[in-house]
């Protein structure tokens, strides 16, 4: 397509926008000069749709453009110049594919990188010969008032071959989207990005007479990396509800872990980082990675893809108040929910050596404040900043969301009736947000129950026909202390910031030797950490959440990388349900113990050891039983005892039958406050923290890891 005409077309797109067209040319000039530079150029096109002219109204898409946006220009390098963002009015399908072709396909050159992303609706209808496929949905939808059956999408299939004319290795596109909506109705609490089509909708001629010119003999260059939001056409793309905005939940857990990544890190590693993330955050929307290149899934880094990348980080100073002491900062690399519980006076420091203290946190920005006058280089826009003190509540309730399909006595009923559960809170489902729902099943005749997020029925929380509001509360609590538990060690999360070097590895033991299923590692250590002798290499995880066959024996390989002795404890939640943990038993060796009890002990782990938990024989070892159930494990590691923590475990006394190494939790909730204390013991930040020490944990970064495991078993 031509220049001209393409300004001509985005000129009543502009004008509708305010935007006057010589402000458009002066910006694109600028895209023409800058051919001639001749180090590698880095391009995006973001597209975000919320508003459609038919559709319902979706709430996070133009949050995923600004957290893509971010991410590029402070993580990636990008110039904000060469990121053409399309949003609204301006997401029409004739427009975005004349925006490709000018700001990408004509700029793009041999070692450029490339990125495009799409947050919106998606869909299926026929095409051609009446098989279904993937379109995008475009913000006009319709192409003529008069015949409303004319769709006006952008197919997937034309995207593809846009990306592959693109005469660079280095293209990676994000499709935020998806294509079928659940047949069942389930009660949720989180939005789909995926639409219906109604019978008899055709394409418009204009878009298949598009893809016919682009698929023209021209070469095909290397194809691009495709992160797609869902690995199966039966899951649905979400949006996550958080205090202050909505965001695609791909999107969010995408972004964020690449702020942390290290340039080494694969994509794949990334995009398993990412599927674990959505996890915990309720849903069952799993990512895809696509790419046509044999082998390339294990090889494509953050480096190669996306280059000069920089050392990971929590955020970046976004702009500087007159003082020169206040600055607002973007916290795009923090799990997310750790944001929704961060607490004033959080630390975080910059590569000059400059502490900044949080002041006040609303959405993804926050207000911080030096902590001393520097007396250095000033403050500027763009630095950088990684995380040193977490600040949380000691005060946390599970957030309930009550399903809008509930009659209106019903909610007032439960609402009261789980404030008498205690730690409980209750909001409408989809205006605040929320841990897991309250509803009801939509089967016929229907009884309460408790569900994630997307609507996944969590196992054994269903009652009985009839049931009183008030009688399915109590008869929950105990599940819901449960899930309270694992909300307070989740929050312990931080693989990304910590200074604690381990690494982990999930492995399944075989006859032959050990293989590595999942792996984990303190990020902020991997570059001037030596890695011992004993390292293993990184397993090529498998995309989505990694499923270990029932019956099969599984341990976990930690090394402590570092120069300190570490402590180490194990808290899961398995099937969203039950809490675990790790026990750590051992028969004391004392010659005048004559019963020879195996007793709790601390689990230590010498510097540059390499230690594999639990230690068993081969017929007594951790084996996975049926039935088929998900797991998650989160391994926290300290430079101090957990005392409070075992003397917690100690305390339930459990018999000589009960002492397995993984066994059910009898007192999650009082586990997950004792760890929490340990956590805040061993830490030394007593300054400019202490008016919050009675009612938060304070956690120095320097003493403690926490990774993430999420697994099935089938």
């Amino acid at each position: 397509m031509k220049r001209r005409t393409f300004v001509q077309r985005i000129g009543s797109i502009l004008a509708v926008l305010g935007v006057a067209e010589t402000e458009w040319l002066t910006m694109n000039n600028h895209y023409y000069q800058a051919l001639a530079q001749p180090t590698p150029r880095k391009l995006a096109l973001l597209i975000g749709i919320n508003q459609y002219r038919k559709s319902s109204s979706l709430s996070g898409c133009l949050t995923d453009v600004e957290l893509q946006k971010e991410l590029l220009v402070h993580r990636f390098g990008f110039q904000a110049t060469d990121i053409l963002t399309l949003t609204e009015e301006q997401a029409s399908r004739e427009f975005i594919e004349a925006a490709f072709l000018d700001h990408l396909v004509k700029q793009a050159k041999p070692g450029d990188v490339v990125v495009f992303h799409f947050s919106g609706y998606g869909t299926q209808l026929p095409v051609e010969s009446d098989t279904l496929q993937n379109a995008l949905v475009t913000t006009d939808e319709n192409q003529e008032a008069q015949d409303s059956q004319i769709a006006n999408y952008l197919l997937e299939d034309t995207l593809l071959l846009l990306l592959r004319s693109l005469p660079t290795d280095h293209v990676m596109a994000v499709l935020d989207t998806s294509y079928t909506v659940p047949s069942v109705t389930q009660p949720a609490g989180l939005k789909i990005r995926a639409r219906q089509e109604s019978p008899g909708t055709r394409l418009t001629a204009a878009e298949i007479d598009f893809r016919q010119q682009i698929k023209t003999p021209t070469p095909e260059f290397s194809p691009a990396v495709i992160l797609s939001a869902t690995s199966d056409p039966q899951q649905s793309a979400r949006e996550i509800l958080m205090s202050g905005f909505n965001a695609g939940l791909f999107t969010y857990a995408l972004t964020r872990q690449l702020w942390q990544s290290t340039p080494a890190t694969t994509i794949r590693v990334s995009l398993s980082h990412a599927a674990s993330s959505i996890h915990q955050l309720g849903s069952k929307q799993q990512p895809k990675l696509l790419t046509k290149k044999k082998n390339q899934l294990g090889v494509v880094t953050v480096e190669n893809l996306l280059l000069d990348s920089h050392a990971g980080a929590e955020g970046v100073i976004s702009s500087i108040e007159e003082d020169g002491k206040t600055v607002q900062v973007w916290l795009g690399g923090l799990p997310a929910q750790v944001l929704e519980n961060y607490g004033a006076n959080s630390k975080f420091t910059l590569a000059t050596g400059e502490q900044l203290i949080l002041r006040s946190l609303m959405g993804l920005t926050a207000k911080a404040q030096v902590s001393k006058l520097a007396e250095t280089l000033p403050l500027q826009v763009g630095q950088l900043i990684q995380e040193t003190v977490r600040v949380l509540p000691r005060n946390l309730n599970l957030i309930l969301a009550l399903d809008t399909k509930l009659e209106r006595i019903e909610r007032v009923d439960a609402t009261s009736a789980f404030a008498s559960v205690g730690h409980i809170s209750t909001v409408v489902a989809g205006e605040q947000p929320a841990d897991y729902l309250f509803g009801k099943l939509p089967q016929t005749p229907s009884r309460y129950g408790l569900f994630t997020l997307d609507g996944e029925l969590i196992p054994n929380t269903d009652g009985g026909v009839g049931e009183a509001v008030k009688v399915a509360a109590q008869r929950l609590s105990s599940k819901l202390s449960t899930l309270l538990a694992a909300k307070l060690w989740r929050l312990t999360e931080n693989q990304g910031s910590s200074r604690l070097p381990v690494k982990v590895n999930l492995e399944v033991v075989n006859s032959i030797s050990p293989q590595a299923i999942l792996q984990r590692e303190t990020t902020r250590t991997i570059s001037t950490e030596t890695v011992t002798k004993k390292s293993l290499p990184t397993p090529n995880p498998p995309l989505p959440i990694p499923i270990i066959p029932i019956g099969s024996r599984i341990q976990y390989r930690i090394q402590n990388l570092g120069d300190r002795p570490i402590y180490f404890m194990l808290l899961g939640l398995k099937n969203n349900r039950s809490a675990i943990a790790f026990y750590p038993w051992q028969t004391p060796q004392e010659p005048n113990n004559s019963e020879n009890q195996p007793q709790l002990q601390q689990v230590v782990i010498a510097p540059h050891e390499t230690v594999t938990l639990p230690q068993t024989t081969p017929t007594s070892g951790w084996v996975t039983s049926g039935p088929a159930y998900e797991c998650e494990h989160q391994l926290i590691f300290s430079t101090a005892p957990f005392n409070a923590t075992l003397e917690i475990l100690d305390n339930a006394k459990y018999s000589t039958a009960d002492q397995q190494p993984i066994a059910t939790l009898i007192n999650p909730l009082e586990v997950g406050q004792a760890l929490l204390k340990d956590l805040h013991n061993s830490s030394a930040v007593k300054t400019e923290t202490t008016t919050t020490a009675t009612d938060s944990y304070v956690l120095d970064i320097n003493n403690w890891a926490s990774l993430n495991f999420s697994f099935q078993v089938a």
